[in-house]
């Protein structure tokens, strides 16, 4: 059995240890052993720019956000999207996987943040929210593995009443929120029209055609 090498690691403000690793040709980030993201598997990543996207290469000042770089895949998926004067801001937490998009892992999704859309925002995706930046077109946000399971316990602030609402005021009118899951949960959807978003469930495959079953939870504004 081929070991996985190593790359390199760091720690969450949590004190998790993340990893990048390479194994069998693919590369794989790990949260305290558990794999978090694969480079053979990302379907469902693309599909959630493919989907919140749809339609803003006709518009000149097209703005949208995507939650979590993780290795690139979705922010590649919303440039390839939208214009070339539009602006992509993408939150991502750890200075770490910024760094590993920018040496090991670029070439992945074609270097993405050497796009000049592209806006980096290190720190806390829900500070950032909280300081009320140019409304959007799209909010794509990759950053727990479901609404219910968190991989910051701070990301609850994201669904929670309040949470949705300043997502739908950082939404222009008809924009729209994509949030990624590893699974269904059924009352997010309820707490998506609460909220006044229009739900929308899409379940998809982390490789196209095949592999474990994702959900990709819609609310448009």
């Amino acid at each position: 059995m081929e070991t996985p090498e190593f790359i390199d690691e760091a720690r969450t403000p949590a004190g998790e240890l993340i990893r990048l690793t390479r194994h069998s040709g693919y590369f794989v980030v790990h949260v305290d052993g558990t794999v978090l993201m694969s480079s053979g598997a990302h379907h469902s990543e693309d599909l959630m720019a493919t989907i919140g996207c749809k339609g803003l290469r006709r518009r000149r000042d097209a703005r949208v956000l995507v939650g979590g770089l993780g290795l690139g895949y979705t922010l590649r998926a919303a440039l390839d999207a939208v214009g070339p004067r539009a602006t992509v801001v993408v939150s991502e937490l750890l200075d770490a996987v910024v760094d590993w998009n920018r040496s090991h892992v670029g070439h992945l999704a074609d270097h993405p943040l050497d796009d000049p859309r592209v806006v980096v925002e290190v720190g806390d995706l829900v500070a950032y929210l909280r300081s009320r930046p140019e409304p959007f077109d799209a909010l794509l946000l990759d950053v727990d593995s479901s609404p219910d399971a968190l991989t910051s316990k701070g990301n609850g602030r994201l669904y929670d009443r309040q949470g949705l609402a300043l997502l739908r005021d950082l939404l222009r009118p008809g924009g729209a929120l994509v949030v990624w899951s590893a699974y269904q949960y059924p009352p997010f959807v309820r707490a998506l029209k609460k909220a006044g978003f229009k739900p929308e469930v899409v379940r998809t495959r982390e490789r196209a055609g095949r592999g474990a079953q994702h959900t990709l939870f819609i609310g448009r504004r």
